[in-house]
């Protein structure tokens, strides 16, 4: 991945949670947050 890649992805996912929290609020970071911990709970089972 090239420095140009990168920071276009790292852009990306900044204006997509400024957006998320300007427009919603916060709730569509909170539920990937919620899923993330339950996704990582999932595979620690499987450990």
């Amino acid at each position: 991945m090239t420095n140009r890649i990168a920071l276009a992805l790292g852009l990306l996912i900044l204006g997509a949670l400024v957006t998320d929290v300007a427009v919603y609020g916060g709730a569509g970071s909170l539920f990937l947050a919620k899923k993330l911990a339950d996704v990582i709970e999932y595979l620690a089972f499987w450990r």
